[in-house]
């Protein structure tokens, strides 16, 4: 065997070794593994740090071998992998899957299986004690037969056709390309080019039908962001009113105090230009007040006059006194 680059695939080659041949030498492992006898030894104690049952056989013509019954499990993970694993089933319960709980529950139960009695801990401590800040779901699918299909779909570049309920309960179908999927505020999307409208659109999964994959291949715009679309959709849907205000800060600072679901953002001379709509100035103005950054209003004229209501009342809030 060659040697190898890397003492981590070192490590698993010499459990893979154990494990295919049963027992065998120090200096035999160590030929195989491209490795003196000495830095063997410390690869069988990483291997016995992991939990991994060995036996060892002194003497001159030493040999290791694997405890009887003990079976490689199908994977094996590194501290970093189990976090990682483990937080991200923590969220997975507030994603707004189908069946999402005794899901995450079977996922769990079967890496305990594999995972040796250290990491299992760890991932035991995770999803008791961790806890992940996720708006509710407003929306979970029947099943996930959309977001596999649709998912699979957007990989492949290749056109559905679908069925979809609005809002409203109309009740349309149509030919779909699907460019990619995305979580926002406690629902899925799936967002992409709509034959029947003729544009991008953004389809909540949980008024999505049945959905048929087709034989018609699609080009997906190179570098597109499903997300980054979904949210520019969101934030410029019609609102009563149309605001435009010149925020004094650079872009960074501006996206920082506002997202990009909450409006469009644009650099421009003097500082970033925020264009954006709202049903209620009152509450805008509010948002307005809490700036870190100073600002200019430019439309329209009765969010000025919001803003100075707001000005009033924390004015007479600062001044009150304690009765």
């Amino acid at each position: 065997m060659a040697a190898m680059a890397k003492p981590t695939t070192r490590v698993l080659a010499v459990l893979d070794l154990l494990q295919s041949h049963g027992r065998m030498s120090g200096p035999e492992l160590a030929r195989r593994v491209g490795v003196d006898v000495r830095t063997l030894r410390r690869y069988i104690v990483m291997l016995e740090d992991l939990g991994i049952p060995l036996t060892t056989e002194r003497g001159r013509h030493g040999a290791y071998m694997l405890v009887a019954g003990f079976r490689l499990p199908p994977m094996m993970f590194t501290n970093d992998e189990a976090v990682a694993l483990s937080v991200g089933m923590v969220a997975a319960r507030g994603l707004g899957l189908a069946e999402a709980a005794p899901a995450v529950e079977s996922v769990q139960a079967k890496l305990a299986r594999v995972m040796p009695d250290g990491l299992k801990r760890h991932v035991r401590a995770i999803a008791d004690t961790v806890k992940v800040d996720l708006l509710p779901a407003s929306g979970t699918p029947g099943s996930n037969a959309a977001l596999i299909t649709l998912t699979g779909a957007a990989q492949a570049q290749r056109r559905v056709s679908m069925g979809y309920d609005s809002a409203a309960g109309a009740h349309t179908e149509r030919e779909f390309d699907p460019y990619g999927l995305a979580w926002r505020a406690g629902a899925w999307y799936a967002v992409g080019m709509c034959h029947l409208r003729h544009g991008l659109r953004s389809f909540r999964l949980d008024r999505v039908g049945e959905v048929r994959l087709l034989d018609r291949p699609f080009r997906r715009p190179s570098g597109f962001d499903a997300l980054d679309q979904l949210q520019r959709s969101i934030a410029t849907i019609p609102h009563a009113h149309a605001i435009e205000v010149l925020l004094h800060a650079d872009l960074p600072t501006a996206r920082k105090a506002f997202s990009l679901a909450f409006g469009l953002l644009e650099p421009v001379p003097g500082g970033v230009l925020l264009r954006t709509g709202a049903d209620d100035l009152a509450w805008f103005a509010r948002q307005l007040a809490g700036l870190p950054f100073g600002f200019e209003i430019h439309a329209p004229a009765a969010l000025r006059t919001e803003l100075a209501r707001c000005a009033t009342r924390l004015r007479e809030l600062a001044h009150a006194r304690r009765r």
